[in-house]
């Protein structure tokens, strides 16, 4: 049978003053570009990107291919890395010869990192002219710790909880001795896009992304929607941005299924 998709309909944003949100991530996926390795082409988007993200880097990323039965495969990629700090960065760019990407842990507003995000799509835009873009997608990351631990089961709606949710026997709850439950799941979405979903709770050192979360000192509790498509289009800033703004709409509309009121109270929200 197949999935029937998702169907979200524009709710009203709730400002929170303390939020839980950790970390955003809006990524393009385009063909794959050799000069965007050449130091003076990229001097080009470092000059559109300079007066926001001042400070540039670069990574050496290696990977690691293991064919059966043959020699190990490996492969050097190199990434730019623009952001407004030289040592605790809270905006960065990074740039490799087939995508860019644009993260923040300091989210003030949907519009303040879509407008940024479509900043960014137009200097790669202008500097390179990538053909198309083949993949674009849009991440929100929540971390719940400390008092909130205590308070899961009224902050998080217990469909999403599973059996860390109020006990339904008069046994002890199983969810009282549990060290580590992430669930993994994806939902169809419309215009042929796919929202990876992962949730749960994470005991003290544990990730389950280091790239993206990065392990605590203390049990949390994580929530983490992707939105992607891969279905190709122009790379172009505007399309790309309205996209982008869509994809925001349903994975905010998502988050605020699997929230309680209570929970936007608690952060300081006013539902």
């Amino acid at each position: 049978m197949q999935p029937q998709e998702l169907t979200p309909t524009p709710i009203k944003e709730v400002p929170l003053s303390r939020s839980p949100l950790v970390k955003v991530v809006a990524q393009v996926r385009f063909p794959p570009i050799l000069s965007i390795s050449d130091p003076t082409k990229v001097a080009v988007v470092q000059e559109l990107l300079r007066d926001t993200y001042a400070y540039l880097g670069e990574n050496q990323v290696h990977h690691v291919a293991l064919p059966p039965g043959g020699e190990p495969n490996v492969t050097r990629d190199l990434i730019w890395r623009f952001s407004d700090d030289a040592n605790e960065p809270r905006w960065r760019v990074s740039l490799g010869i087939g995508f860019v990407a644009l993260e923040t842990s300091n989210y003030s507003s949907r519009d303040d990192f879509l407008d940024r995000f479509r900043t960014v799509v137009a200097a790669v835009e202008e500097a390179f002219s990538p053909p198309e873009a083949v993949r674009l997608g849009l991440r929100y990351v929540d971390r719940l710790s400390g008092e909130a631990i205590g308070r899961i089961r009224e902050l998080v709606r217990h469909e999403a909880l599973g059996v860390l949710g109020p006990a339904r026997t008069s046994s002890p709850a199983l969810g009282d001795s549990v060290i580590h439950l992430i669930t993994d799941a994806q939902f169809a979405a419309p215009e042929n896009a796919c929202i990876q979903g992962r949730w749960g709770q994470l005991p003290p050192g544990a990730t389950y992304d280091p790239n993206v979360i990065d392990p605590n000192d203390e049990t949390s509790w994580c929530l983490d929607f992707d939105m992607f498509t891969t279905t190709r289009r122009p790379f172009a800033s505007a399309g790309l941005h309205a996209e982008a703004s869509r994809f925001a709409v349903h994975l905010y509309w998502l988050f605020r299924q699997v929230v309680t009121d209570e929970f936007l109270r608690f952060y300081g929200g006013k539902p």
